[in-house]
């Protein structure tokens, strides 16, 4: 799976559990601050009513209204102070509620509740009860002074349809009252000592969910993936333009400039490994341009001259047997010009980015066999011959490009010739895994400081192995870059029969 799907995935995933945690915690420290209000300003109005009616105290209250000592330590300094300024305070035990207002100095009034707040509720109906207005004479201001006191809605029950409920019947007759909880609001049927129905609506229902909390949440949470968003893409943004400027530096000439890789192994960090290699390879190929060109131009100059000097010579020839003699001698230029170019053609096209290869299975031993005749032929006075290591035929069948590498093995065979003194060896060891071929001569060899260099374009060594051996200091490097498209590699070292010794090991199957 992509890497860079995988971390904004996983980036994804952190930032929504953060965004949740947070969402929750900060839903639930508003709930909890929004209860606690709620259920003060419902206890409010009735606890500071009956704390400034102390004699209602002495009309046989409900029991959850209690007494109680302020100097108990049990509110803290805080909670005194609140007190002390006329406010209503909440003390919740888990769903439990006391709410506790000041009576005087010393003493507080409590009333304990439970979830519902039944309790509160029975005390609205009670501190109505004890005032027993016969609200059938009342004035309305009278009952408005009496609901703005308790901050209530009082209405009178004309119709038995209001509470028809065999419930509420049965609670109105046993208790006096009836307390309801609708889905919108707290709701208390009462009868009167005079025999009225009254209903006192307490005040809405605690809501769940406040919508300004949701929408602040909603856009804190937007805000946050916005960043998370931003700090990604500005993350890939940054890196592109990396990209961007490298590439621009190399439009500009700046060949070994290089993207800066920070570890990473997704779609950016394997374009960027990509646009590396690819810098590496231009480097390389103007690098090898410019030797070609130099390279070529010295290697054309020496047939071009000799086919000018004998052109020439044509026109002073004596006789008809001088003049074949000079044809025959540019025929040999034009014949060293036409090797010439096409080994500059080869190597050329191993180079540039990679030949088509048509990988195949191939017998090497067949291949290896062919170019011992070949070269057998060519130089009947040399002993050229092949060894293999024992079990190699069982795995002489080898993924390859048969050209390519009968063309390399050839070269290797060729070049041993021109500097063996009398013999060639080609050693083949095959397995499961590998194939290697070593090409050894008797020759004067090469020294080991020299090993590297003779696989570079246009490279011809001055000393034992010098110029009037031929060839144009390619054909190593053709063998190098066929082995490499093989996916092995060719390197030299010291033959046991004096001279040198190329070797060239590549993979029996190729990947991909």
């Amino acid at each position: 799976m992509n890497k860079l799907f995988l971390r904004i995935l996983t980036g994804l995933v952190t930032a929504f559990a953060v965004l949740g945690l947070f969402s929750y915690t900060l839903i639930s420290l508003s709930n909890h601050v929004r209860y606690e209000h709620y259920w003060t300003d419902l206890a409010a109005p009735v606890m500071r009513f009956v704390a400034n009616e102390q004699g209602l105290l002495g009309k046989d209250p409900p029991g959850a209204l209690s007494v109680v000592t302020r100097s108990t330590g049990a509110f803290g300094a805080v909670r005194q102070a609140r007190l002390d300024a006329g406010q209503v305070i909440l003390l919740r035990d888990g769903e439990h509620k006391k709410f506790v207002v000041a009576l005087n100095n010393d003493l507080a009034l409590m009333l304990e509740s439970g979830v519902s707040g039944r309790e509160l509720f029975e005390l609205y109906a009670w501190i109505v009860a004890q005032i027993d207005l016969d609200f059938s004479q009342a004035s309305d201001q009278g009952l408005a002074a009496l609901e703005k006191a308790l901050n209530i809605k009082i209405r009178r029950v004309e119709s038995d349809q209001d509470y028809e409920s065999p419930l509420a019947l049965n609670y109105l007759v046993e208790k006096g009252y009836y307390i309801h909880t609708s889905s919108e609001s707290h709701v208390v049927l009462l009868r009167t000592g005079h025999g009225q129905i009254l209903e006192l609506n307490i005040g809405p229902r605690h809501p769940l969910i406040s919508l300004p909390v949701l929408v602040l949440v909603l856009l804190l949470d937007l805000f946050t993936l916005a960043v998370f968003g931003y700090y990604v893409i500005q993350g890939l943004d940054k890196r592109l333009r990396n990209i961007e400027t490298v590439a621009s530096r190399i439009a500009r000439g700046e060949l070994d400039a290089r993207v800066k890789r920070a570890g990473n192994e997704d779609a950016v960090g394997r374009l960027g490994a990509a646009f590396n290699s690819m810098a590496d390879h231009i480097q390389r190929l103007m690098v090898v341009q410019k030797e070609m060109i130099h390279a070529v131009s010295h290697e054309l100059r020496t047939p071009v001259a000799r086919i000018r000097f004998g052109v020439q010579m044509i026109e002073d020839c004596p006789n008809e047997e001088a003049m074949k003699k000079q044809l025959r001698g540019i025929d040999g230029d034009i014949q060293e010009l036409d090797e010439l170019i096409d080994e500059i053609l080869t190597y050329a096209r191993l180079e540039q980015g990679g030949p088509i290869l048509a990988f195949q299975d191939a017998d090497v031993m067949a291949i290896v066999a062919q170019v011992v005749s070949e070269q057998s032929s060519t130089k009947p006075e040399m002993n050229i011959f092949a060894e293999y290591k024992e079990g190699s035929e069982l795995w002489k069948m080898s993924e390859v490009e048969t050209r390519y590498l009968h063309r390399s093995i050839q070269n290797l065979v060729g070049n041993a010739t021109r500097y063996a003194k009398s013999t060639v060896k080609i050693q083949c060891a095959f397995d499961q895994e590998t194939c290697r071929i070593d090409v050894e001569d008797d020759g004067p060899g090469i020294p080991e400081d020299q090993w590297e260099s003779v696989f570079t374009p246009f490279a011809r060594l001055d000393d034992s192995r010098t110029r009037s051996s031929g060839g144009y200091g390619l054909g190593l490097s053709i063998v190098r870059r066929i082995l490499y498209w093989h996916g092995g590699q060719a390197f030299m070292g010291r033959s046991e029969l004096g001279g040198a010794k190329f070797s060239l090991v590549w993979p029996r199957r190729q990947s991909g």
